[in-house]
């Protein structure tokens, strides 16, 4: 009997098979972009980082779904993650246009997967801290996009990346430090996808898709690009007055309150009372 209880309450041994899966499957999507980035076949290395994208949306949603989720399975995706969003672009984004700077173009391509290394460790790091509407600097699936959404554009209208060498390497820098700032990027985490919607909406959604499948290139790398931008437009607009700490600094700073939301709470708190007193 004794024995019987001590099976029981002993920890269950191995790992859950299908979000793993789906964890592999991305992590597989980004090194098929490296190896494609250095054969030379940069549109299909930057739909690679895109393939990645999707599994690294879908494990976590089937752990949560399928009540799977384990610290195996968190430690896996992250590891995942630096390769496929932090690795993988940066090395393509080398062979592209970069590798023929010298210095400047290893130290670009470094930049990029150094910050998405901090980026990482820093958003395990403050999980259970967060404000989950937000994230915390530009999310590195996000600024990977970017970097792909670039390379698959150049690569359709047959751009050599050599040409514009330094606007690659610029825009690898600023995306990179964009990961490892503070500045506020919604995580649309708080939509209700359950939610009812007008017939509109869903046509809307309709027509997005048809344009994106149209011109599927352009329409990302213009997607992640405004969102990009949005995250110091929604910096900017939450708090009374710029401070250094809502930029850049370290996870005490990052932590800022809405300053926008204090004002207007101390403004209804000093308004007068309309009603007549006695």
């Amino acid at each position: 009997m004794t024995d019987s209880k001590n099976t029981d309450s002993s920890p269950r041994k191995g790992i859950y098979l299908l979000p793993n899966l789906l964890t592999t499957g991305g992590l597989f999507a980004g090194f098929f972009a490296i190896v494609s980035s250095m054969n030379g076949r940069f549109e299909a290395a930057a739909v690679a980082i895109f393939v990645a994208m999707i599994f690294d949306g879908l494990d976590g949603r089937v752990a949560r779904l399928t009540n799977t989720q384990s610290e195996f399975g968190a430690q896996y995706d992250s590891m995942s993650d630096m390769l496929s969003f932090g690795v993988a672009p940066s090395l393509v984004a080398y062979n592209w246009g970069l590798a023929d700077l010298g210095k400047f173009g290893w130290l670009a391509a470094f930049i990029f997967v150094a910050c998405a290394a901090l980026r990482l460790a820093r958003f395990n790091a403050n999980l259970s801290v967060t404000d989950g509407r937000f994230f915390q600097g530009l999310a590195s699936p996000a600024a990977a996009a970017i970097i792909a959404g670039m390379v698959w554009t150049g690569s359709i209208y047959e751009i050599d990346g050599d040409n514009i060498g330094y606007l690659v390497g610029l825009l690898t820098i600023v995306t990179g430090l964009l990961m490892v700032s503070n500045f506020r990027y919604h995580s649309f985490k708080d939509v209700n996808w359950r939610d009812r919607v007008s017939f509109l909406a869903i046509l809307c959604v309709l027509l997005v898709f048809v344009v994106i499948a149209a011109r599927p290139a352009e329409m990302l790398f213009g997607i992640f690009f405004i969102y990009a931008c949005s995250g110091p437009v929604t910096t900017i607009r939450s708090v009374r007055k710029l401070k250094l700490e809502h930029v850049v600094g370290d996870t005490n700073d990052a932590d800022f309150a809405d300053e926008l939301q204090e004002r207007n709470d101390a403004v209804k708190v000093d308004e007068p009372d309309n009603e007549p007193r006695p």
